[in-house]
């Protein structure tokens, strides 16, 4: 077997390691999928754009799911919560948010994966919510992601001296200025040139500091795939996260007004949720599961998100 090459990390795929390492050695995932029929609410989806000539404007099925999860969360406030847990001394507590910040991981025009805060969104109309993304996409091609990460990194590092982590702090320190792993950032005139650029033309650490969940739509990446997502990772402190797969036509059993089953083809996309076993149980997310029952028998309802 002879060696290829050697990949060294770069900062993003270092903060995505560290983190979801974090994930896997502190929390205690459970999941659920939840799998809705899509057929109807994708014909109503149609009727968001009738009339729409600009392509930025047009309202995606992933900003519908995104409006979607975010009612849902509405309906159950103990999935939209931050964690603070002491194992030693057994103490937990919950922080709750007024806001909906999701975490959404996306392809940035360079091919990087990023996950971008998409701040207040339980708040936003489908239209602005679609204005929204497209702004933090359009700020990513001003946008040195190096630099970004960079800043949330050190921020991330310094909130840990101010807790008492100084080993750690300094581990971090030494691993990315030093030797083949050192992260590359600007300096000099193009360091200056870079950060002269406003604020409102690029992203900074506040576009990709923590949500209050995370969602990912795997759909989106693969459009094909047949299945789902059987686990994904809860990023501490959050203490849910969400994966929409890609819709997928299957033989369901259909029951009509009279009480007659028929099997129809008809289109499904599950839903994973995985929780935080130490914060949430199945009784918790119950009244999400409602709210989204709600929402897919009567897809219409989405045309008043507009």
């Amino acid at each position: 077997m002879a060696l290829v090459k050697e990949e060294h990390f770069g900062i993003a795929r270092k903060i995505v390691s560290n983190m979801t390492s974090e994930s896997w050695e502190t929390i205690p995932h459970a999941t659920v999928t939840y799998e809705p029929d899509v057929t109807e609410l994708f014909k109503v989806c149609k009727k968001l754009n009738e009339g729409c000539t600009d392509k930025s404007k047009k309202i995606t099925i992933n900003t519908v799911m995104l409006k979607i999860i975010c009612e849902g969360l509405k309906a159950a406030p103990k999935m939209n919560t931050h964690l603070v847990f002491n194992r030693k001394l057994v103490r937990g507590c919950l922080k709750y948010f007024d806001n909906i910040d999701i975490s959404m991981p996306m392809v940035l025009p360079s091919g990087e994966m990023m996950t971008i805060n998409m701040h207040d969104m339980g708040t936003k109309t489908l239209s602005q919510m679609t204005d929204a993304i497209n702004d933090s996409i359009r700020r990513a091609k001003n946008s040195d992601m190096n630099e970004v990460m960079f800043e949330v990194s050190m921020d991330n590092t310094l909130q840990g001296l101010k807790q008492g982590k100084i080993l750690q702090a300094i581990r971090r320190l030494y691993g990315s200025k030093t030797g083949k792993h050192k992260v590359k950032t600007l300096s000099g005139q193009a360091k200056k040139e870079y950060y002269s650029i406003p604020t409102t033309e690029r992203l900074t650490k506040h576009d990709i500091e923590q949500g209050t969940t995370t969602i990912s739509n795997l759909g989106s990446i693969y459009r094909e795939h047949k299945g789902l997502c059987a686990l994904l990772e809860i990023i501490p402190p959050q203490t849910t996260a969400f994966a929409v797969n890609a819709a997928q036509k299957r033989p369901i059993v259909v029951t009509d007004e009279n009480g007659n089953d028929t099997v129809e083809s008809r289109l499904i996309m599950p839903i994973t949720i995985a929780i935080d076993h130490r914060a949430l149980d199945y009784g918790d997310i119950v009244p999400f599961m409602r709210r989204l029952d709600e929402i897919f028998a009567n897809p219409e309802i989405i045309l008043s998100w507009k």
